[in-house]
């Protein structure tokens, strides 16, 4: 005979749920936006058939579903589910969980340790893993937001398999709505473009958008909500960038190849949303100087100064009026012609540069200050080009123990094609010269 519930648990029995919290799955299949993973026919999937459970990390987006998933894989496999949050926990914590998991071990009963936000864990705690999740006392969920090669440690990271969660999809959002209307018992008060911004504002977090749902449920309205006044009703999330750590890099790169693809809506779009998740502007007039110089160089050598101008007027005028200089030389750069072969030349030339050594420029380059030098040879036979009659000399600058190199190579496009017609006259005349010299 069970003995009546002590005071606490009576009162946590009557206390209300979230809407997110009465809407939790309670099976694997009732997980939405991740099939990829946990179908029959997918890893995760083929795991919870087969019964044998791997250590894993789950890397993705707030309110993809990363928490959930964990306990039904410790329910399905029938083993224990020890959470922790890497937020609130230290080495205490860990130590009674391998303490707990190892009793269990010795009684024939797994246990599945799920750390969310593993990353915030430092280097020599997740170190502390490694004989447990190695020896199978504990098979470990680790669940983060960032990417797992820069913030796991790679021995932690050998011995897991990561699993990239997607954000939720328009569909999967839109399911989690109609999960919520049929809990409720009635329709979300708003008209159905207003559904669609509220999907929209929820970013592909489930549980943002559930807890938008509970407001609007909680509303005394006999008319639906339109967009405006959704708006209105609820705070608009801020989009989801992390200027400090991968989308901060994610977003820069998907603006720079838009730049490089000649996309301009594209790298306008990419901008936005980097301004829009608040972004330093001068980091962005950084790599659009950049840009500039590695994917435009000379077919268009008027998309440095206009990227220099950008970033001067942006310091100039200041937010948010200055961002439009940035957009303006966004749409310039991505407009621009397209050429590399600056780029690729002084890599080229650096490449050679360290493998030739310490050689010494030819002598008849060399100035000749004192007279021990002059009877070295240094400055004899210089030709001056501006005494020759077409201004070009012809003289090969290049140390005398290596061979001539052509690393710049124009393309035919933009003013890189004027360039390449200078190169092949100023290639014409030299040939011309030496076989002057050879005759003469």
């Amino acid at each position: 005979m069970t003995g009546p519930l002590d005071q606490s648990e009576m009162f946590s029995a009557q206390a209300p749920r979230p809407l997110a919290d009465r809407l939790r799955p309670v099976t694997i299949s009732e997980v939405v936006g991740q099939d990829h993973l946990l179908a029959k026919e997918g890893p995760i999937g083929r795991m919870t058939v087969n019964g044998r459970l791997a250590s894993m990390v789950l890397w993705g987006p707030p309110g993809c579903g990363k928490t959930t998933i964990a306990r039904l894989l410790a329910l399905e496999t029938d083993l224990e589910f020890e959470p922790l949050s890497a937020v609130f926990s230290g080495v205490a914590d860990l130590r009674k969980v391998f303490e707990r998991a190892s009793a269990r071990r010795a009684g024939g009963k797994g246990t599945l340790l799920f750390i969310d936000e593993i990353h915030r864990f430092n280097r020599a705690q997740q170190d502390g893993f490694l004989p447990y999740v190695e020896d199978g006392t504990v098979t470990l969920i680790g669940a983060t937001t960032e990417n797992p090669s820069f913030e796991i440690n790679a021995a932690l990271l050998s011995r897991c398999q990561v699993f990239v969660l997607n954000r939720l999809s328009d569909a999967a959002l839109d399911e989690l709505l109609s999960r919520a209307e049929a809990i409720e018992g009635r329709s979300m008060p708003v008209d159905e473009e207003a559904r669609h911004a509220l999907r929209a504002m929820a970013d592909g977090d489930g549980r943002y958008l559930l807890n938008l749902a509970e407001e609007l449920f909680a509303l005394d309205r006999d008319t639906p909500l339109d967009t405006a006044q959704l708006i209105e009703t609820v705070q608009k999330r801020a989009p989801l960038y992390d200027k400090g750590q991968e989308g901060h890099y994610n977003l820069i790169s998907a603006l720079h190849k838009s730049l490089r693809g000649s996309d301009v809506d594209a790298a306008l779009y990419w901008l936005a949303r980097m301004l829009a998740g608040g972004e330093d502007p001068r980091f962005i007039a950084r790599r659009l100087a950049r840009a500039a110089v590695e994917d435009i160089g000379l077919a268009d050598p008027q998309a440095l100064p206009q990227a220099l101008a950008a970033w001067e007027a942006y310091e100039r005028i200041g937010s948010p009026e200055g961002e439009l200089a940035l957009a303006q030389c966004t749409i310039y750069l991505a407009s621009a012609p397209k050429s590399n072969a600056a780029y690729s030349a002084f890599g080229a030339a650096m490449r050679a540069a360290k493998e030739t050594g310490s050689l010494m420029p030819p002598k008849h380059i060399l100035n000749a200050p004192t007279g021990l030098m002059k009877d070295l040879g240094y400055g004899a036979g210089y030709s001056y080009d501006h005494n020759a009659e077409d201004g070009f000399s012809g003289q090969d600058y290049f140390p005398e123990d290596i061979a001539r190199q052509n690393f710049y190579q124009p393309v035919e496009r933009g003013f890189e094609r004027e360039i390449s017609k200078r190169l092949e006259y100023w290639d014409k005349l030299r040939s011309q010269r030496r076989v002057e010299d050879s005759e003469s």
